[in-house]
């Protein structure tokens, strides 16, 4: 039986018992319903994890002692940052979710033209702290104990300028490059378009930036398809899918 992972940013090589946060002990106690003596599995996020027993079961609080140090080995060789356009609703968390499970460490959400999402200052907070939810979630089902970087949200130009010394991707139906005729990576930035793609000014403003641009076969996908299949086939030439 799979024993259930929770991250927990407050957990400490020093502690030994560990009063469990609100968040943690609400999904552990009342959606899964678990008892004391219990094994749980925490993970700060940072690359910590322990597994645990939860030693002590009330309604409103519960306590785990831990036990032994977990070491995995969830995190790619490859580091990959992604430069999402940002999608509606369920497209976006699965585009995160997604990327996550597949081992990007960095995921900047991005304002392209062809958004169909209008985010003013508080509804970008809600965003962010939703989309930042669903990278959590993900970690904890995916079994990586060290927690994707979540960048404030950038319009193109300095999202293009945030990358840093890397390779850089940006997916375009009318280029002559495949993902094969690349040479080897260790470290990857990807473009990717939101619902509609990108227009052809924005993978020019790409390119001017050091983006080469990919073709990625005979189909058109959808954002959160094409996100999820270049992840899938970079970590498989590159990272630890290789």
């Amino acid at each position: 039986m799979r024993i259930p992972r929770f991250f927990c940013p407050e957990l400490d090589a020093s502690q030994r018992a560990l009063l469990l946060p609100e968040a943690v002990h609400r999904h552990a106690i009342q959606v899964l319903r678990l008892k004391q003596g219990a094994l749980i599995q925490l993970f700060n996020g940072k690359g910590l994890e322990y597994q645990a027993t939860l030693t002590h079961v009330e309604r409103k609080r519960s306590e785990a002692e831990l036990g032994e140090q977990l070491t995995q080995a969830s995190e790619s060789p490859l580091n990959i940052t992604l430069l999402q356009g940002i999608s509606r609703g369920e497209r976006m968390d699965f585009a995160i979710q997604k990327a996550v499970e597949l081992g990007v460490n960095q995921i900047i959400p991005v304002m392209t033209e062809r958004c169909n999402v209008q985010l003013k200052h508080d509804r970008i907070e809600k965003r962010l702290a939703h989309w930042q939810g669903v990278i959590v979630s993900a970690c904890e089902q995916s079994g990586r104990a060290v927690l994707p970087t979540l960048s404030e949200v950038v319009d193109m130009q300095n999202a293009l300028n945030s990358t840093a010394d890397t390779m850089k991707l940006v997916l375009d139906p009318q280029a002559q490059t495949r993902f094969n005729d690349l040479q080897a990576a260790t470290q990857l930035t990807l473009l990717i378009g939101p619902e509609g793609g990108l227009t052809d000014d924005e993978v020019k403003m790409a390119k001017s930036s050091g983006f080469t641009a990919v073709q990625f076969g005979p189909r058109i996908l959808r954002t959160e398809t094409a996100s999820t299949a270049a992840l899938a086939v970079v970590q498989s030439l590159w990272g630890d899918l290789a």
